[in-house]
């Protein structure tokens, strides 16, 4: 009987263990130092941690990736969904996933700000910008043709052109003081309208708009005495 009870003390599940782990970031305000050291905490053995994950990196990593994944599940759940445009379906994956964010806002600052947000090589995201790049591919979203051969290159460039402007979204999330972070669901409509605008138009209002917005939200009050 004491056999199979150590037995069921031992089972922790996948889920358990990102809980754990999330807490205890929130708690210590960084990793904790070893999976010895959580296991220790929450009863359980390295090998249950081990059977799920490759260390602490890989399990950043996955989480994150649950973030937007989840995100694109409550989208599909919708059955409104379907009959969004291409524009309000990447709109609603933006809201949904940093929602996602900002309700788990204090662990994902710790971890980002524990890699640094650097825009052409971010290794905490790579798995998430898997999810990210082939949800922008389902959209199929159109873009100025210039010629057949050009067309794979228009492809990439779309790609890395709304990856960049994830990005630039996520740092603005992160020093987003306003009240359920509401600034960065301004600054998300901004962005996602003249990205996609400028894909077909060039619309340089949307343009001088997003610059406007981010005048007086990053830089007039930095220069404020």
């Amino acid at each position: 009987m004491a056999f199979e009870l150590a037995k069921q003390k031992q089972h922790k599940s996948k889920e358990d263990l990102i809980d754990y782990y999330m807490e205890t970031v929130v708690n210590l305000e960084e990793e904790p130092f070893t999976v010895e050291e959580l296991g220790a905490t929450y009863d359980f053995a390295p090998h249950v941690f081990y059977s799920h994950f490759e260390g602490f990196d890989h399990l950043n990593k996955v989480i994150f990736k649950i973030f937007i994944d989840n995100a694109i599940e409550v989208l599909e759940q919708n059955m409104d969904y379907e009959g969004f445009t291409k524009k309000d379906k990447l709109l609603s994956l933006y809201f949904t996933l940093f929602e996602n964010l900002t309700l788990n806002r204090e662990f994902a600052l710790l971890v980002i700000k524990s890699y640094g947000l650097n825009l052409n090589a971010l290794p905490l995201m790579s798995e998430l910008k898997v999810s990210f790049l082939n949800f922008v591919d389902s959209l199929q979203i159109e873009t100025i043709r210039i010629s057949e051969s050009i067309e794979s290159i228009q492809k990439k460039s779309l790609q890395e052109g709304l990856w960049i402007q994830f990005l630039l979204t996520l740092k603005f999330w992160m020093s987003d003081d306003s009240l359920e972070c509401e600034k960065t669901d301004i600054f998300i409509e901004k962005s996602v309208n003249t990205g996609l605008e400028l894909l077909n138009t060039q619309s340089l209002l949307n343009v001088i708009d997003l610059g406007k917005f981010l005048y007086n939200e990053k830089i007039k009050p930095n220069n404020q005495v």
